[in-house]
């Protein structure tokens, strides 16, 4: 122990000033928005990386088959699930499921049903009666039936995404670490770096990021009220948040945001993890909502709302739809107000697919400004599963990762039609927001992750399952 002590002070004698150095490097950069290009520049080593592991897996699986082909042994099965052949990343609108279902069973009461008949599916026109009952005009239902059962729509987009190629993370769901010498060394390697260097880095940058957010809001809120504090708020949000990305290495690309990118009214995302406010609070200053929380959680909303006007509600009031639409009101209808930034599904989604926006955010009026966001799940998996981990072990998930990259996508604004509902003016939005971002688009509700389906959509089956019996 008494060698121990002078080897650990000479050590921090001697990375004292390159970690401070970098530290006030990377709170400069951050202060002025800009990068010297060192976070892009690891993102390609990792890719070639990988790109390299790749090619070792294939060698040594077509190695393993060979051997067992040697020795008249069945051939070793690819391990890789139908799902990761057909899961992919991109805008082209990919699909991310194992069957290519229609669909037949869905929440919305227009459900547009289809007939076999003479061996052709017809559409059957509102009104029409088919008296003649064939036990094939229910083989439909039973097929979407057993798709169900073969793979949820609902369940998978709330498992993490399967990967075409290992990233070298034994978290995923592919462990490659041992397969050749080569593989495990790079492992190794790559362990010490994300584990010994990078996480205690960057929770030195997430303590001095959420420090210097608290101490600039509070003193931005010693301003008065009026132009000159809204600029000094924008400018310091920017920065606060920038220096608090350096703790993910994340490496964010922005498209077309000089001219849909928003200034007032309801800005509306999907939503995938917690850090999808940092992804976008980066890039501009938005106001939020929410629920009011205690603890750490609740340091940073009381900072927050020091500065910029945000909605934060008591437990009680969070289910009054009502009372969650005059705050929107009120707050819209204040042009110098920053844009208020939603998440219409209610709950984190896996990246692959968009689920129902809630009608709320869509009734209250206004501009709304649709805004995609996909994440690249090859340097880290972003998506948050609640139900699996704490705040604290996500936190600990992103902070060890490689990088989190993603790209945003600023899509025109877009206004509630005279003839068009809430619900229909939702839809419209989701859809945009998928076909940008490469998403499938899903009818169900998120909070099925939590309930049961609800008993209007189980009648609304049986009571078209029964006309169908009786022929009408």
């Amino acid at each position: 122990m008494a060698l121990l002590t002078p080897i650990v002070s000479v050590a921090v004698s001697i990375l004292y000033t390159p970690f401070l150095l970098l530290i006030l490097c990377i709170i400069f950069l951050a202060s002025i928005g800009k990068s010297l290009g060192v976070r892009r520049l690891y993102v390609n080593i990792l890719l070639k990386l990988f790109e390299y592991g790749r090619q070792h897996i294939e060698v040594a699986k077509k190695l393993q088959r060979n051997d067992s082909s040697d020795e008249d042994e069945p051939p070793v099965p690819d391990d890789k699930p139908p799902s990761a052949i057909v899961k992919e990343n991109g805008v082209n609108g990919t699909k991310t499921t194992v069957i290519e279902r229609q669909e037949i069973l869905g929440p919305s009461p227009e459900l547009n049903y289809r007939r076999v008949q003479n061996g052709h599916r017809t559409e059957q026109s509102v009104g029409e009666t088919n008296l003649e009952f064939h036990f094939y005009h229910c083989m439909d239902l039973v097929k979407a039936g057993m798709e169900s059962i073969i793979e949820d729509q609902v369940t998978s987009v709330f498992e993490a995404e399967e990967l075409r190629s290992w990233n070298l993370l034994t978290r995923t769901n592919r462990q490659y670490e041992f397969l050749t010498w080569r593989l495990t060394i790079i492992w190794m390697m790559g362990f010490v770096v994300r584990y010994f260097f990078l996480l205690p880095l960057r929770i030195l940058i997430f303590v001095i990021g959420v420090w210097w957010l608290i101490v600039s809001t509070a003193c931005v809120g010693t301003l008065p009220d009026g132009p000159f504090k809204q600029r000094v708020n924008y400018s310091m949000s920017i920065m606060s948040f920038n220096f608090l990305s350096r703790c993910i290495s994340m490496v964010i690309a922005y498209h077309d945001g000089e001219v849909n990118r928003p200034r007032s009214g309801i800005c509306v995302a999907n939503h995938t993890s917690p850090i999808d406010v940092l992804v976008l609070m980066c890039d501009n200053c938005y106001s939020l909502i929410g629920q009011r929380h205690g603890g750490f959680l609740g340091l940073l909303q009381r900072a927050l709302a020091r500065a910029s006007p945000h909605i934060w509600f008591e437990r009680s009031e969070v289910k009054d739809r009502h009372a969650v639409a005059r705050r929107l009101k009120e707050h819209i209808s204040v042009p110098d107000n920053p844009p208020i930034l939603i998440f219409p599904e209610g709950t984190c989604i896996n990246n692959t697919s968009v689920m129902q926006f809630k009608k709320g955010s869509f009734e209250v009026g206004g501009t709304i400004y649709p805004v995609a966001i996909k994440y690249d799940p090859r340097f880290g998996d972003a998506f948050w599963n609640s139900s699996r981990y704490g705040m604290l072990h996500y936190l600990l998930n992103m902070m060890s990762s490689w990088a989190i990259v993603c790209d945003v996508w600023y899509l025109p604004p877009m206004h509630r039609r005279s003839d068009e509902t809430a619900v229909d003016f939702a839809n419209r939005v989701k859809a945009v927001v998928a076909r940008r971002g490469g998403l499938v688009d899903l009818q169900w509700d998120g909070q099925l992750k939590r309930m049961k389906a609800k008993k209007e959509w189980r009648e609304l089956q049986q009571e078209e399952f029964s006309k169908r019996l009786k022929g009408e």
